[in-house]
């Protein structure tokens, strides 16, 4: 049986001091597994932002605790969320998030980098990475001499450079055309077929319906639907 690789224990986010108090994310109970691949929808401000940061360890909670591989991150300094990041939970942003002055193999390389892994490991991983999203003629171009399409798939291959367990991928296929995003997120599943935890930020329903799961979230409250 698969293990609990988050698991989220009455979770809110609440922005201000009553009477003006907000709530972006209300008690949210959660289990996600290793393997799982989640589709997060709901509209604009209804709190999907937040529960990506929090499950990121971008933000803590302002109540309820989450658990990551069997850690309390909620009790966490900031030092100790930035291991949990760099170690465990890959990053994929709609914008991408490229270094502009980097090359596709400087930027995939960097996290690696500053996990402390040695020049000539990081630079054959790398390459390794840009090969399986198809990018071996354009390692050398900066993001400025890439397609949209190029930008997130070496942002794909930055996210898996430390061997994350989670990936966390925010609105990926937002700025891309409609054949770069399939081919994103063919990347994704092939991805989750060897294990690892896809969770998945969208407003496309067409890319809702190719996860596993799908939570929806309205009001800052997520319910679970049936694929």
């Amino acid at each position: 049986m698969s293990k609990d690789v988050i698991v989220t224990q009455n979770i809110s986010k609440t922005y201000g001091k009553p009477p003006l108090q907000v709530y972006a994310l209300r008690e949210t109970n959660l289990q996600i597994k290793q393997g799982d691949y989640i589709a997060i929808i709901g509209p604009s401000g209804s709190g999907k932002s937040t529960l990506m940061n929090l499950l990121g360890c971008l933000d803590k909670p302002t109540s309820g605790n989450i658990i990551i591989d069997g850690s309390d991150v909620s009790t966490l300094n900031e030092n100790e969320l930035a291991r949990i990041r760099r170690e465990k939970i890959g990053f994929i942003f709609q914008k991408y998030n490229l270094i502009p002055t980097l090359n596709a193999l400087e930027n995939v390389e960097l996290s690696m980098g500053f996990a402390g892994v040695d020049s000539q490991t990081r630079t054959k991983k790398a390459k390794q990475l840009l090969e399986m999203v198809e990018l071996t003629k354009r390692m050398t171009h900066k993001p400025s001499e890439m397609s949209g399409g190029e930008q997130q798939r070496v942002a794909i291959a930055r996210a898996l450079a430390n061997n994350p367990s989670i990936i966390l991928a925010d609105e990926p296929t937002g700025n891309v055309d409609t054949k770069s995003g399939d081919n994103i997120m063919r990347i994704l599943e092939e991805v989750n077929k060897k294990g690892e935890t896809i969770i998945v930020v969208t407003h496309n329903m067409a890319i809702a319906q190719r996860a596993k799961r799908v939570l929806r979230i309205q009001d800052g409250e997520v319910k679970e639907e049936h694929v």
